[in-house]
This record gives C-alpha cells, sequence and structure tokens, in this order.
C-alpha cells in the first residue's frame, strides 16, 4: 500500500485525530495566552518581576517534554490533563516575554497623555498600552503555536489526543508494511496544521494591528 493509498483508506482516523490535534492546542494557545498577558501585565512595571516571570517561564520551556508529561501522569492521570497542563506551561514563555516587551515599549508620551485626559489606570492599560502592544504579544502568540503543534505529537505517550498516536503507532511497528506510512501522515499533518494556523495568525494581525503600527 502506496502512501497515498494509506490516506484514502485511513482518512477518517487520520481527520479525527487531526482535529483533536488542533483542538488541543487551540484550547492551550487561549488559556496560555490569558495567564501571559496577566503574567506580563502584573510584571512589567518591576525589573525583577519582568525578570522572575521570563525565568520561570524559560526554565518550563528547558524541561524536556517526553519528561514533563511522564511527570504529571501519576498526579493527574492518562489522556487529556497532561496533555493541557504541559502544553499550556510550555506556550507561556513566547506570550510573557513578548508582552513584557510590549508593554515597556509604549511611547510614554501617550500613557501621559491618556492620563492628562483623566483616563485611569485601567483605562489606559486596555485602551492604550495592550492595544500598542499587541503586535509583540501576537508574535508571541504564533512563536507559541509552531512550537506546540510539534510538542503535541508527545502528548500520545500519555494516550493523549492527536496526531501523535498516527506517529507512535508508526515507530512502534517499524519494518510493518504501513510503519512508515503512518509516521509521514502524523507528521505531514503536524505540518500542515502549523501553517494553516500561522496563516490565520497573519490574517488575525492584518484584521487588528492598524496599518500605521504594522508599519
Amino acid at each position: 500500500m502506496n502512501f497515498l493509498e494509506y490516506l484514502g483508506s485511513h482518512r477518517q482516523q487520520l481527520l479525527t485525530d487531526a482535529y483533536q490535534h488542533a483542538s488541543a492546542v487551540f484550547q492551550c494557545m487561549v488559556v496560555a495566552t490569558a495567564i501571559g498577558v496577566v503574567v506580563g501585565v502584573v510584571t512589567y512595571r518591576s525589573e525583577w518581576a519582568g525578570n522572575l516571570a521570563t525565568t520561570t517561564t524559560s526554565t518550563i520551556l528547558t524541561m524536556p517534554s517526553l519528561a514533563m508529561i511522564g511527570l504529571l501522569i501519576p498526579v493527574v492521570g492518562l489522556g487529556v490533563p497532561p496533555t493541557v497542563i504541559a502544553l499550556t506551561l510550555y506556550g507561556l514563555l513566547p506570550i510573557v516575554r513578548n508582552a513584557i516587551v510590549g508593554l515597556r515599549g509604549v511611547d510614554p508620551s501617550l500613557v501621559d497623555a491618556a492620563t492628562g485626559i483623566g483616563m485611569s489606570r485601567a483605562a489606559r492599560l486596555l485602551r492604550v498600552e495592550l492595544p500598542l502592544a499587541w503586535p509583540p504579544v501576537l508574535t508571541g502568540i504564533r512563536v507559541s503555536t509552531q512550537m506546540l503543534m510539534g510538542i503535541a505529537a508527545i502528548a500520545a505517550y500519555a494516550s493523549g489526543p492527536g496526531l501523535g498516536n498516527e506517529i507512535f503507532r508508526g515507530l512502534a511497528s517499524l519494518g510493518s508494511k504501513n510503519a512508515l506510512n503512518q509516521v509521514l501522515a502524523g507528521t505531514i499533518g503536524i505540518i500542515i496544521l502549523a501553517l494553516l494556523f500561522d496563516a490565520a495568525y497573519v490574517l488575525i494581525g492584518r484584521l487588528t494591528i492598524p496599518r500605521g503600527i504594522r508599519a
């Protein structure tokens, strides 16, 4: 059975795995973005707090993904929980770092002008600082998503969802007639999903970032 025949005969399973993979990454990115932006907002005004936030999240990122998931299994069990926790933690660093950099990069004169017209601190943050910091935050989200696409494949080790199951099945049956097809199908599927997500972020950037800021 060649690769195209394999895709045709296993289309439904591959589509299901692809949907689960994309869904897991998307949901974890939503959570990681919310946490990362909040951490950035809380820490960007203080040098030591910002350094602590970036150091902590970078330390998490240095932990091998297989080890992270393996350590989570005795605590939360197999399946979705260790996948969600691991992906969310791994997705934090680029978002936290870019949120801090973006917020610190806002022109102080704009903040002063907002203060001068009577805006409260919360209003300045929501209506001036965060919108101006959005481009680097979006870049951080894009970077995190690309990382999580690959890391999510390791979730199959803990019976997690996604295309990693296809890759692991192929690796576990090396030498069989469909082993290479399974690995290729899972790998190519992850690459395609990563490209689709990145294209979506480019579109979001064009819709949400004013042309003057993009320039």
